[in-house]
């Protein structure tokens, strides 16, 4: 180390400070009393004048005037002095110019830069001791190690337990706690353990420790064992303690463990303390019972901020948002702040409701209290303006962030991806990637949702890529997402290979999600298969679980499977049937032709018939051409939902098989009267790593010409091999050629021509339709399929068809 070879220099730096008459007065008296040892009288001036910087460097000056700049132990108060007031060079000056500063005044200066976050000048002045051989103790490693903690450090941070642990000091319970501590936060729980129970004495704080980190965990059962142990053991809980086994009884979400918790804490005697009673409001919003978080908080005695935000937060959090915004008018009535945590669960809430409005206002909260530097408060707003759909105006915030975060990035590729943006989410994660962002799991199962939902394989497989390339975690969320995403786009085969690599999993909504995928594709004796496996492996099905049962018996005809299921349901797992699976049972029957069974199931439901239900009724008349069943159940519908302009699209459309082009008129009139609109019919189609898309009779493509060439150049192959157009899929009061001319507008049908145009002989067509195909339609795609020889894989509303060879999957089933 340095050490001081002239301290005329430090005393020529102070000595020039102005003193006040008052100040010199009661320096120089202090110094002269002889009742006090002169060091001791300056450390009562240290203490006296601590919160004045320029009265520490006159009393330094005096120190030295008087020849005590080499007492350590004085040094030592003057470096604390100095480090307290944030002047850290001029405690570093001191503490340079001792010749072999000791332990205590070495663990000072640590602290001091601890203290101010200078958390690099704490570690670097950690293993500068150590280069010189110099001796540490149980305080400089818990200084280093949180410094490390606070930086992320983990690889400096390992270093300095491992030099605790060969230096016998790792059995101090203070830095016994803090390795615990640091251990938790980097996720070693099992190392956090074992530090633990090779602790000598543990004390509250090692236990609060460890417990917590169970908690962090996630392992909430552990957290209460260990906290038993704790208490069998005499340790007394303190207020943080108890804080802490509230949260486990938050993440266990059992309502009578938290009862007999808060029962507990009032027989401490912590009824009345303020951290104690919000914890204990926040488990119970945890757990869902927001009327028994209500009680507590207005019994507290008195409220800081958390406390409001956890009340305010746990409103938000179980869906009772507008009460959450009738306590922040509390809040802001009493005269209380609030801050940056109030607002963000605010902008959650709005969120949740899709309150555009709301949420206008909070955003100019936000921008009259300058919240807006904060990336979280930001974040939030970006999510509620995707959330309500208008993605101009969470662009527009977005690109205003200064230091954006994986958070900030998911945010908006989450809004962008749930509004049906996909190519512009493709087009932000690679942005991202750029500017050196790594992607979060979050992230990265919002694109593959978006992936799945235009159909896009390419860019689907490229995320999978993505995570393997990066060794990301395969969780149960992120196979899930994968299973979806591939059977979306037509590759049930790389779903089934996503999920037979899963070890053994109890997670139903990853067998749901292969069931589902089976039943898109219109195989649903393999749901079933998966569904007997599931039974095998002591998986226990939910609603979910059935309901997709029943949808892949509904796409693949099989009745009879599909009824004994929704027995099995109710008899076997005591499941009760929802109106979902009403619905399902009712398309089954339906699709089948078995329309008076479907009618006499809904009139003996237990509980009146919703929109699902009638829905799937209709949308069998209208298969079936049952127009009298047709249009009395539409009647019925638009008395439930008046405003859904499918249904008078299909009540149009039933008028229009019976020829009833007056009362078609009316309806379509009565639609334009009430501002609703036909949803446009519209086709997906990826080639060369872009989407193209295609609405019914649109003509603005650059290939157009093109591509009705090519159109007209089919048909006049397919009318050779027998083709005739099945023009009743027009239900407009046309002539026969108008009506042809519609159908070769048809949006599936641009698309295909456009693949044969743009991609390889031979290679496979996979389209997405957002409506269910006509019948013209899907006879002309097994001819095209015949003819270009080409597989086509064409998903719609309902289902997928795979074309091959002039046949499809489906049998002509959907």
């Amino acid at each position: 180390m340095p050490c001081i070879s002239k301290s005329v220099n430090v005393y020529q730096s102070v000595s020039k400070i102005p003193i006040s008459s008052i100040f010199f007065k009661t320096v120089t008296s202090s110094i002269k009393d002889a009742q006090l040892p002169i060091i001791y009288r300056f450390i009562s001036l240290l203490q006296e004048f601590s919160r004045n910087l320029i009265c520490i460097q006159s009393i330094h000056s005096q120190i030295i005037t008087n020849s005590l700049s080499k007492d350590e132990f004085l040094v030592t108060k003057v470096i604390k002095s100095y480090s307290d007031l944030g002047s850290l060079n001029d405690a570093r000056k001191v503490f340079d110019q001792v010749t072999d500063p000791n332990i205590f005044i070495r663990n000072t200066m640590m602290g001091g830069y601890f203290r101010n976050e200078k958390f690099m000048d704490t570690i670097e002045l950690y293993h500068r001791m150590r280069s010189l051989g110099l001796k540490t103790d149980s305080f400089t490693c818990t200084l280093a190690l949180k410094a490390c903690s606070s930086l992320s450090d983990v690889e400096s941070g390992k270093i300095i337990m491992r030099n605790a642990m060969e230096n016998g000091l790792a059995s101090d319970r203070f830095l016994g706690s803090s390795m615990i501590k640091f251990l938790v936060k980097f996720g070693d729980i099992d190392e956090a353990r074992s530090v633990f129970d090779e602790l000598p004495c543990k004390d509250v704080v090692c236990w609060n420790a460890i417990i917590g980190g169970y908690v962090q965990n996630g392992n909430f059962h552990m957290a209460l064992n260990l906290f038993w142990k704790m208490l069998c053991g005499g340790i007394i809980p303190t207020q943080v303690s108890i804080a802490i086994l509230t949260q486990a009884c938050g993440g266990i979400g059992n309502l009578e463990l938290g009862k007999c918790v808060h029962g507990f804490l009032n027989s401490l005697g912590m009824g009345f303390d303020i951290l104690v009673l919000t914890s204990l409001a926040d488990m119970y919003c945890k757990i869902g019972d927001v009327e028994s978080a209500r009680r507590v908080f207005d019994r507290m005695p008195t409220r800081n901020l958390v406390s409001w935000n956890a009340m305010i937060s746990g409103y938000v959090q179980n869906g009772c948002v507008f009460d959450g915004f009738e306590l922040f008018r509390r809040l802001v009535l009493s005269g209380c702040e609030f801050d940056s945590v109030t607002i963000v669960s605010l902008l959650q809430g709005s969120a949740q409701l899709s309150s555009l409005d709301n949420g206008k206002v909070l955003h100019g909260f936000v921008l009259r209290r300058g919240l807006q530097s904060n990336f979280i408060v930001s974040t939030a707003i970006v999510d509620l303006y995707a959330k309500c759909g208008d993605l101009k105006l969470a662009s527009s915030v977005f690109d205003r962030i200064k230091e954006r975060n994986v958070i900030s990035w998911t945010a908006m590729l989450m809004g962008l991806a749930q509004n049906g943006h996909a190519e512009e989410a493709m087009r932000l994660f690679g942005q991202m990637q750029e500017e050196g962002v790594v992607a979060n799991v979050v992230t990265l199962v919002s694109l593959i949702h978006a992936c799945a939902h235009v159909g896009s394989l390419k860019k689907g497989r490229s995320v999978h890529g993505y995570l393997i390339r990066y060794k990301i975690s395969f969780n149960e969320v992120m196979r899930t997402a994968l299973i979806d995403m591939y059977a979306k786009c037509g590759k049930l085969d790389s779903a089934k290979r996503v999920f037979d690599d899963r070890l053994k999993s109890y997670d139903v909504v990853l067998w749901n999600s292969m069931i589902t995928g089976y039943g898109l594709h219109g195989r649903g004796d393999e749901a079933i298969d998966v569904f007997n496996q599931m039974k095998t492996e002591g998986i226990q099905p939910n609603q979910t679980t059935f309901i997709s049962l029943f949808s892949a018996c509904s796409h693949s005809g099989l009745v009879e499977e599909g009824m004994s299921l929704f027995l099995v349901m109710n008899e076997d797992y005591k499941i009760r049937p929802s109106e979902k699976h009403f619905a399902c049972m009712v398309d089954l029957l339906s699709r089948a032709g078995r329309l008076e069974e479907a009618e006499a199931l809904i009139n003996q439901m237990p509980f009146a018939p919703g929109n699902a239900v009638l829905e799937a009724l209709l949308s069998g008349c209208r298969t079936h051409k049952k127009i009298g069943m047709g249009i009395r159940t539409a009647d019925r519908l638009l008395t439930l939902d008046s405003m859904n302009p499918g249904i008078y699209v299909i009540l149009s459309n039933m008028y229009a098989l019976g020829g009833r082009w007056n009362e078609v008129d009316y309806v379509r009139g009565l639609m334009r009267k009430r501002g609703l609109r036909k949803t446009p019919g519209y086709s997906l189609l990826e080639v060369n790593n872009l989407v193209h898309t295609f609405f019914a009779g649109d003509n603005s493509h650059p290939y157009w010409e093109e591509i009705y060439q090519m159109l007209e150049d089919l048909r006049i192959q397919m009318e050779t091999l027998g083709y005739y157009p099945d023009t009743s899929c027009v239900l407009r009061d046309v002539d026969e050629e108008k009506k042809v001319r519609l159908l070769w507008g048809h949006s599936e049908r641009l698309a295909m021509a456009f693949a044969l145009l743009c991609t390889p002989a031979g290679s496979l067509i996979r389209i997405t339709k957002n409506l269910r195909v006509c019948s013209d339609c899907h006879t002309v795609t097994k001819y095209i399929s015949k003819i270009a020889r080409r597989e086509i894989i064409v998903r719609d509303a309902n289902r997928f068809h795979h074309f091959d060879n002039g046949k499809c999957s489906c049998g002509d089933y959907w």
